[in-house]
């Protein structure tokens, strides 16, 4: 253990908040210095889905999906606890704590820094944010506590299906309007692009890496991960040398605003962990189950909330603004979530 600490990726992964937080200047530097080549990287998309974000992502997830074992998923719904805190948390208490904590931001505390009618669509935003669980930065955020791969995909799984069902009822509810079209190809373009061609790859990787003698082929496996693993990190990376870039201008012309939607959105990431991780811990659940669920309610699905932002007030609306900062916000928040959870997995069972 020691050894692998000192070795460069072990300093490397030691250190990831460092250098996320030197992505995230690299970022907003290149995209100010260089928008012309942001504005083509940002041309690269499809119904809210830029591709080069998602090759990244998929550069990311891939190492995750090889852990992957078939076999074993049947076995998951002999523990449904993890799976309970997942869905009730993403369902049933999220989308309506976001829609209380930016309506008493921006209605109360706020008040009188933003008008009326931007306040109005910075809560849509957010509320839209509220309501899109996470599909695939969740994968990267289990690799990183070491969460158990097969669990972490049947809860993407079942979320994703709860989502086609429920996403369009409960967001028209908490904002208030008669209908909601959810944008079916940003769903299920994502959902082919973030979990069914990594997990195919992944699948056939793990395959041909099993092939012959059990102890030499699970010495392969293992071996071939640890290769690739630096990879991920790579991904994470230049995910967030890309989304901060895309949004330099953003960031650089209205701080203030981008602080003050970030504020609320912050303190429901750690108010949605904290109630999630507590439960998962009342309930005993592994840290390998209890991390990733307490992660899973946390994180956003920003590109479907983007895209239906977008469709409801438009592209340079409030709300499209607010889901943008949801972005935003999610890297870091999320990387200091991850390391919570790492320094608190003595408390949990193993």
């Amino acid at each position: 253990m020691a050894a692998e600490s000192k070795s460069p990726m072990g300093l490397f992964e030691n250190y990831l908040s460092i250098w996320v937080a030197l992505a995230i200047v690299i970022g907003v530097s290149a995209g100010a210095f260089l928008p012309g080549v942001f504005e083509t990287i940002a041309a690269l998309e499809y119904a809210s889905v830029n591709f080069v974000v998602a090759l990244l992502i998929w550069v990311m997830i891939y190492p995750m999906m090889i852990g992957v074992d078939f076999a074993s998923i049947k076995d998951v719904g002999r523990r449904p606890k993890g799976l309970c805190v997942t869905l009730v948390v993403n369902w049933l208490v999220k989308p309506f704590t976001m829609a209380l904590l930016a309506i008493l931001f921006f209605e109360v505390f706020f008040a009188s820094l933003v008008s009326p009618s931007d306040a109005k669509e910075y809560i849509a935003g957010m509320i839209l944010l509220g309501v899109a669980p996470c599909t695939a930065m969740v994968f990267v955020w289990s690799q990183l506590v070491k969460g158990d791969a097969n669990y972490t995909l049947v809860q993407v799984s079942i979320n994703d299906i709860i989502m086609v069902f429920a996403f369009a009822p409960i967001a028209a509810f908490l904002l208030g309007v008669t209908e909601i079209v959810v944008p079916w190809q940003t769903l299920l373009l994502s959902v082919v692009l973030y979990v069914i061609i990594p997990l195919v790859a992944g699948y056939l990787t793990r395959q041909a890496l099993l092939r012959g003698a059990k102890e030499d082929a699970e010495a392969r496996l293992a071996e071939f991960t640890h290769k690739i693993k630096p990879w991920s990190i790579m991904g994470l990376l230049g995910t967030v040398v890309l989304l901060f870039g895309l949004q330099a201008n953003t960031i650089l012309g209205d701080p203030l605003v981008i602080a003050l939607i970030a504020i609320p959105l912050i303190l429901q990431s750690y108010g949605i962990f904290i109630v999630a991780y507590g439960w998962s811990y009342l309930w005993r659940l592994p840290f390998n189950v209890a991390a990733p669920a307490a992660l899973i309610g946390t994180s956003n699905f920003f590109e479907l909330a983007v895209a239906v932002a977008i469709s409801l007030f438009g592209l340079h609306s409030g709300a499209a603004l607010a889901t943008v900062v949801g972005v935003l916000v999610e890297v870091p928040v999320m990387l200091s979530l991850v390391a919570i959870a790492n320094r608190t997995r003595k408390y949990f069972p193993a």
